[in-house]
């Protein structure tokens, strides 16, 4: 990673990994280096928020460290938790050596403590913020945190703000180098206003038409240019539908590499009915699509591959 940061670098620095990002992602990613300030990305799923944290990390080196929430998850989970088996045989030990007394006050130390993600992103060790120079921080990815139940974002906020974790049987662990945190939502509900004012934020729209064109041919460069224009064409029409779950970019990068392993030059009617689940994964789309005419998303990429 250059140590001369700037928006155009950053853009640069993610293509050369594979992610083309636009000048308003690209400025946000920057601005989340440059500050030190966690970035909460949203928007529909598929845009690409989550592989932005893996490119991120490939380009700065810092390992990737990911947090999948889900409904329920705490703090056992996502931050530490003790590990009781081996505090039992520890103690079951002591006690055959005579030992039981002294064992007790060994039980709540570092040595039974099981780090979990966020804890792993802060790394050292209780009252120590000793760091390696030249290891790059971490990449810690919370991943749709919108999916956690409202008490797990209160778990976050000591995190995110001082980059820090008590243990109250040890003390409080803190970062001496923050980790780079990318935190993603698909907005399936709102998160708290106290976590937001913690992050920078951005919004990852749909790619426009020649990117999202170029990131298909990034990413499967075996496929002829004019089935990733057609492709292209067709999932941009699928999203002006009224569908339940429009196709993101991993949907356009999955049709167009299922059409070409079919041994397709140019997209069809027939081989767009038969490879309509690789693009939307609901029935009840799939039937919208067909009543609107396939032969529209045809003609839409016969227009755009001219």
């Amino acid at each position: 990673m250059n140590d001369e940061l700037t928006v155009e670098a950053t853009a640069e620095g993610l293509a050369r990994h594979g992610y083309l990002a636009d000048e308003g992602l690209a400025t946000a990613v920057f601005l989340a280096l440059e500050l030190r300030r966690p970035l909460l990305l949203e928007g529909d799923a598929g845009v690409g928020k989550t592989e932005l944290a893996r490119v991120l990390s490939a380009w700065t080196g810092g390992r990737l460290l990911r947090l999948q929430c889900y409904e329920g998850i705490d703090v056992s989970q996502a931050m530490y938790e003790w590990d009781y088996a081996r505090q039992l045989l520890h103690l079951r030990a002591a006690e055959a050596s005579g030992r039981a007394a002294e064992a007790e006050d060994e039980l709540y130390s570092e040595r039974f403590l099981v780090r979990r993600v966020l804890l792993s992103a802060i790394g050292g060790r209780v009252g120590e913020q000793d760091a390696q120079p030249d290891a790059p921080p971490p990449v810690l990815l919370i991943d749709e945190l919108d999916r956690a139940d409202d008490e797990f974002e209160a778990f976050l906020l000591e995190f995110l703000s001082d980059y820090a974790i008590t243990v109250p049987e040890l003390g409080t662990f803190t970062a001496a180098v923050p980790p780079r945190v990318i935190i993603t939502s698909n907005r399936t509900r709102d998160l708290h206003d106290a976590l937001k004012r913690r992050c920078l934020y951005h919004w990852v729209e749909h790619p426009e038409f020649e990117r999202e064109v170029a990131i298909v041919q990034l990413r499967a460069p075996n496929v002829l240019p004019g089935l990733a224009r057609q492709v292209t064409a067709a999932v941009h029409e699928l999203r002006r539908l009224r569908l339940y779950k429009p196709p993101g970019v991993a949907e356009t990068i999955d049709w167009t590499t299922a059409l070409a392993a079919l041994g397709c030059a140019e997209i069809s009617e027939q081989y767009l009915a038969r490879t309509l689940g690789t693009v939307l994964k609901h029935r009840e789309d799939q039937a919208t699509a067909i009543s609107s005419g396939l032969d529209e998303l045809v003609k839409a990429g016969a227009r755009r591959s001219a």
